[in-house]
């Protein structure tokens, strides 16, 4: 493969870099989309790597911010970690290393969602739960809310 090539590949993964973090197997995916015929993708990304350009455990800092501000909780943002190919000793690295209050992100969520509503009904109740095992909360999160 010529070195005009990987030159391109190299400045579209930074042009990509530039704009968010990517897990280099998301930045994988875009580049293969880019270049479909090259075999020099993955050689460009570990250069990016060793020249700190690309690091998963930045993206999955970044990503977990990101995701707890929206209201998500770690269910929910663990699977997406290991969707976007992130490895699982990155993920469990970032979730030991953010010090994320679970139960006040749910309480949050809660109280942004269902502010003021009566929670004596069985069926809102029901309904509030599955909405915040659909976030990513687990049960001991959103049991503590009632």
């Amino acid at each position: 493969m010529s070195a005009s090539v990987i030159k391109a590949i190299r400045i579209k993964a930074m042009d990509f870099l530039a704009r968010r973090e990517y897990s280099r197997h998301e930045l994988h995916q875009k580049l293969t989309q880019r270049f479909p015929e090259s075999t020099e993708i993955n050689s460009v990304l570990d250069q990016l790597i060793a020249d700190a350009l690309q690091s998963d455990s930045r993206f999955a800092d970044s990503f977990m911010r990101l995701r707890v501000n929206a209201g998500y909780g770690p269910q929910y943002i663990r699977a997406e970690l290991r969707q976007r190919g992130v490895a699982e000793n990155v993920v469990e690295d970032t979730f030991s290393n953010q010090d994320v209050d679970w139960v006040a992100a749910a309480q949050q969520l809660f109280e942004k969602k269902y502010a003021g509503q009566d929670m004596s009904d069985a069926k809102l109740r029901a309904k509030c739960q599955r909405y915040m095992q659909y976030k990513g909360f687990a049960f001991d999160h959103i049991r503590e809310l009632f």
